[in-house]
């Protein structure tokens, strides 16, 4: 069962999102239900039934956790990047379901001890819990963690929504977005210097200071050429529009020349506006793969894989 779980645990703490592990959630299912009935069919210690009945009730808790908890867990995923309270709610609940499965265990430990104690038996590893002790680290990574990955979520949130404006040639809205992809990155790096290294490992709080440094000069700079093109191409339209409603006839040394300046302008601004996405582009890229390598690496070195 412990197997099982903390496989399950680890894939999770990897990266693999919790729709992607499903056969293995149902997998921990299965062996827990096997272990509870192997549990059952022990007799009890010279009549004694309070330790068999203490991890029956454990056996009972992780059922419960595994089959509605994280089901929980698989049905908001998806919900959750949907907006940055969702998210908050997201972590929240995974934060909540670790800890009650660490005071479980906690109880677990609690009544081995108390029931060697009774009879007078000696533990060798002095009760000693390789699993609680995996727990346990898995929940101080995931803590440490969570605290920054909010702090990249909302300004890549806001990022996301700034190009969505772009694509959609909504002027407004991504000038509402790119102001506040600049205050979420600067609020986001002031809130970055407030936390410590994890046991000296500073490599996912540089990877999410470089990634709000990368939103932020995407905002300030290639933005606002993007912004001006769509102005420049809204004043070209009616322009043109103006000018392709008179007849050749109509049509003065003025209008064409004019007509065409507007082209030759609107040429140039498309490809500052295109220069300007491509850099976006890349910026974006390389600030992903940069995050996403360290989150990766992060896990590794502090939760080692458990299969």
């Amino acid at each position: 069962m412990d197997q099982k779980y903390m496989a399950y645990t680890s894939a999770v703490a990897h990266g693999k999102r919790a729709r992607k592990v499903e056969k293995l959630r149902k997998q921990v299912l299965e062996s827990i239900e096997s272990t509870r009935y192997k549990l059952i069919d022990l007799p009890y210690y010279k009549g004694d039934n309070s330790l068999r009945q203490i991890h029956l009730d454990y056996i009972d808790f992780c059922y419960k956790i595994f089959n509605d908890d994280y089901a929980k867990i698989v049905n908001t995923e998806e919900i959750a990047e949907q907006s940055f309270d969702e998210m908050q709610a997201f972590i929240l609940l995974q934060e909540k379901i670790d800890e009650k499965l660490k005071q479980a265990n906690e109880k677990v430990n609690k009544g081995n001890k108390d029931f060697a104690a009774k009879y007078k038996v000696n533990l060798i590893d002095g009760g000693k819990d390789d699993l609680g002790e995996k727990m346990e680290q898995a929940s101080k990574v995931s803590k440490y963690y969570n605290q920054i990955f909010l702090i990249f979520f909302k300004c890549n949130w806001q990022d996301n929504s700034l190009t969505k404006a772009l694509n959609e040639k909504k002027v407004n809205d991504a000038e509402q977005a790119r102001t506040s992809v600049i205050k979420y990155a600067n609020e986001g790096l002031l809130a970055l210097e407030k936390i410590p290294a994890f046991g000296g490992d500073g490599s996912v709080k540089l990877a999410c200071k470089q990634a709000l440094q990368g939103f932020k000069a995407i905002a300030e700079n290639e933005v606002l050429k993007m912004t001006d093109f769509i102005l420049k191409n809204e004043n070209f339209e009616k322009i043109k529009k103006s000018f392709d409603a008179k007849s050749q006839d109509e049509r003065t040394k003025e209008d064409v020349d004019g007509f065409n300046k507007a082209v030759k302008e609107i040429n140039a601004a498309v490809n500052v506006s295109n220069q300007a996405g491509a850099n976006a582009g890349n910026k974006r890229n390389d600030l992903y793969k940069n995050w996403e390598e360290a989150v990766a690496a992060f896990y590794d070195t502090h939760t080692p894989h458990y299969r």
